[in-house]
């Protein structure tokens, strides 16, 4: 299918950049906006499937537009950035993707082809939903994970609450179960606990790393779509890119909307950067 896109950017050669970006990626570019006033007022005019957003704009910035746009008519957002600061934000806001300045058409392509699959989940969106909604009356109450885990060493046995843990390590054949500053060793394979856990309350962040939600305080972009996961006492987590899409559902939960999967792919286009 063609994809109708519109670009917000106030910069000229960068509107340039991606049009040609774009247009060599088989889109239908509908319009260029200079500013955010513009950007709104063209969104609700022409009803494209993807905007490209700049951030920093004159007037209001990238999120005031999609604040002022009805959420009926929301397309696609790839945001286009020279600033990573705005990552976590962008996300909140279901962003298809985010990218960072200077980019070229390869990293762009990986972008079109993200909005592609978000544009293909979203086809029949309602339908999706009606169907989903007749199935929760059918489903069978979700049974709850353990409230306590059982921690023996040195020849002493602890009833450990499962709420009090931080996040879990897995280390050869042992979990380190990371409670404030004590850590219990507990043998079990990471894979077998999480099955356990309740997937609301634990998110498995990396092939040795599962973490409890509730003491997530926010992701920090370190560059080239990688994050850290910063708990609110301060500890640095890495987020795998193989465990992304367990994210991408948590933020889906959490904000009642959907967030597409990575869909990355070489491109054999020629590289070329954006300034």
């Amino acid at each position: 299918m063609t994809i109708r896109a519109m670009i917000a950017e106030d910069e000229l050669v960068a509107r340039h950049a991606i049009t040609s970006m774009a247009e060599a990626c088989g889109i239908e570019v509908l319009a260029a906006c200079k500013d955010s006033d513009e950007t709104v007022q063209f969104l609700q005019e022409h009803r494209p499937d993807v905007l490209f957003l700049d951030v920093e704009m004159p007037g209001i910035d990238g999120f005031d537009v999609l604040q002022r746009t009805p959420r009926g008519i929301l397309p696609a957002i790839i945001f286009t950035t020279a600033y990573d600061r705005y990552a976590v934000r962008a996300f909140e806001h279901n962003a298809v993707d985010y990218l960072l300045k200077p980019f070229d058409e390869e990293r762009f392509r990986r972008a079109v082809d993200r909005a592609r699959l978000w544009l293909t989940n979203n086809t029949n969106r309602a339908e999706i939903m009606d169907r989903s909604a007749a199935k929760v009356h059918q489903a069978q109450p979700v049974q709850p994970g353990p409230q306590r885990l059982v921690v023996r060493s040195r020849g002493k046995v602890e009833l450990l609450k499962v709420d009090d843990i931080d996040w879990i390590e897995a280390q050869h054949n042992y979990l380190r179960l990371h409670v404030g500053k004590e850590v219990h060793l507990l043998r079990q394979p990471i894979g077998e606990i999480e099955t356990r856990l309740q997937p609301n309350n634990f998110l498995r962040i990396h092939r040795s790393l599962i973490v409890n939600v509730d003491r997530i305080r926010c992701l920090q972009a370190c560059g080239y779509g990688e994050y850290l996961v910063v708990l609110h006492n301060g500890k640095n987590l890495p987020l795998s890119r193989g465990y992304r899409d367990r994210l991408d559902n948590l933020l889906e939960r959490i904000s009642g909307s959907s967030m597409p999967a990575s869909a990355d792919r070489p491109s054999d286009l020629s590289r070329q950067r954006l300034e």
